[in-house]
């Protein structure tokens, strides 16, 4: 497929665009299982006669998947066609969909791995989503595209706790996955009927030390992360996130072996493009407050406030509808006047809402909690789409799919660490004014100030690297429409070094 980048800017083709809806449509869906069960854990709790301990692992354990699986999927989509890729994923997600809805009262273990058996065809379709959209997408063309993309990538799991708090007010748990079984069985059914291949797949073995480094390091580190701040914890949480952190200086070593004279499993060379690598990291710190904020805002509204989950959900649903509604215009406006003017005042939002939420206490107004949390789900639209655009435009075409990869894989591990830095904080204040005198709603509102306040210091991270983030990528070179690298020689020139596969 070749596209002309020489006369008025090129605009995605309607085919292309065809296949692109029918992969956000899929990835939406199952990417909002992720966060759909936040609401459901006191249900189950009670359905299966488990603690909180037990019940915790249904989100872990789905988090754990991701962090395992998206490593590999940089590799994986290389070698099946896009076709492939997409029917794979769809079947397992829903083969773990209806092994949920169907799990007996007296087997919870079958419902942890239902959940497992989801996240992994989670974590084929995310990258499968970025990979294709900057394969097919030109790079004029990418704001518009990727703002429509935002809708699957952040309002999914916004919504998430909203769509479980409407579903568990008048039916039980099990039609969190009885109403979503069907929808994804039709995205399915429809998608394959109207995707076509993009590219070609090429031929190569695995490494399978990197594939168990990976799985032991990544997953390591997302579940000791999981454990900080939990008082039934198996092991110690630091010494888990110690070793896995040596475990994935390990896979690292590896990858840049493999780099020289093979094929790595997860090719690290999109790190040596600046652009690329200062994305990575703006996302990783505001994902953590995204995903921090996600656990924080609904604990508080029930723990603190007494509403019920479907109150709940009412009152975060309109932050993740504005996300989604201005997604398409954020992608217009980065096409039409860059990133600056968007990702520079979305971080300064960021930082301003988590700063409001420091100053909740046992009677703020719900309109003043409303107001906050649409700030911060707008200032992340804001800043999602460009980012999203610039860091995956950075790498040539060859390296698509182990950016994505690697930038799902942070995702992860980011949310990870929020959610376990916001408890960490907590617990620790709340224990501090508990022991000071405070009443036990006090103190568990002081910890939530806390709690707000580190993500609140972390955003602040945020403005400075979007404040040297590019305007623009550098124009694409006539070969890769789409394949625009930056503009430093000696980076531009190793990233040409890598092989076609």
């Amino acid at each position: 497929m070749s596209h002309d980048t020489s006369a008025a800017p090129a605009k995605t083709s309607a085919k292309d665009i065809a296949v692109l809806r029918w992969l956000v449509a899929a990835t939406f869906i199952v990417i909002l299982n992720e966060t759909i069960m936040i609401n459901a854990i006191p249900d189950l709790k009670a359905h299966f006669h488990v603690g909180n301990g037990a019940a915790q692992w249904l989100t872990t354990a789905f988090m754990l998947t991701m962090a395992v699986v998206i490593p590999i999927t940089g590799f994986f989509l290389q070698r099946v066609t896009t076709r492939q890729a997409f029917a794979l994923a769809m079947v397992v997600f829903c083969t773990g969909t209806l092994l949920a809805a169907a799990t007996p009262a007296s087997m919870f273990w079958l419902l942890i791995v239902a959940r497992v058996i989801q996240a992994a065809g989670t974590a084929v379709m995310m990258p499968l989503l970025m990979t294709t959209l900057m394969s097919v997408v030109p790079e004029s063309d990418r704001g518009r595209v990727m703002g429509n993309v935002t809708l699957a990538m952040s309002v999914a799991p916004a919504l998430g706790p909203a769509v479980s708090g409407l579903i568990l007010s008048s039916l039980s748990w099990r039609w969190m996955f009885i109403l979503v079984l069907p929808v994804a069985a039709v995205i399915a059914i429809a998608g394959l009927s109207r995707l076509k291949n993009v590219g070609e797949p090429t031929a190569g073995s695995i490494d399978l030390p990197s594939v168990v480094a990976s799985a032991i390091g990544f997953g390591g580190l997302v579940y000791g992360l999981s454990l900080i701040g939990r008082d039934d914890a198996p092991v110690s949480p630091y010494a888990l996130i110690g070793g896995a952190v040596a475990v994935l200086a390990l896979f690292v070593w590896r990858q840049i072996s493999l780099q020289r004279d093979g094929s790595p499993l997860l090719d690290l060379r999109t790190l040596t493009h600046r652009t690329y690598t200062l994305s990575l990291a703006l996302m990783a710190l505001a994902f953590m407050g995204f995903l921090g904020s996600m656990l924080l805002v609904p604990l508080y509204l029930q723990d603190v406030r007494g509403l019920t989950p479907l109150n709940t959900g009412l009152l975060m649903m309109p932050g993740g509808l504005a996300m989604g509604l201005l997604g398409p215009r954020v992608g217009k406006a980065f096409d039409n006047f860059g990133g600056r003017a968007l990702v520079i005042p979305g971080s300064i939002g960021i930082t301003i809402a988590l700063g409001m939420f420091t100053q909740i206490s046992l009677d703020t107004p719900y309109a003043l909690i409303l107001a906050a949390h649409i700030l911060l789900m707008v200032s992340l639209a804001l800043v999602f789409t460009p980012v999203f655009t610039l860091g995956l435009g950075a790498v040539p075409p060859q390296l698509y799919s182990h950016a994505s990869s690697l930038l799902g894989t942070l995702q992860q591990v980011a949310g990870a660490m929020g959610a376990a830095l916001s408890v960490a904080v907590l617990t620790a204040r709340q224990e501090s004014l508990s022991d000071g005198g405070s009443s036990q709603l006090s103190s568990y509102n002081g910890g939530m100030q806390w709690a707000f306040a580190l993500s609140a210091i972390l955003s602040i991270g945020v403005i400075v690297l979007a404040a040297v983030l590019p305007n623009r990528l550098p124009a694409p070179d006539d070969d890769h429409f789409g394949g625009a690298q930056e503009s430093d020689d000696d980076l531009l020139g190793e990233a040409e070094a890598v092989p076609a596969s």
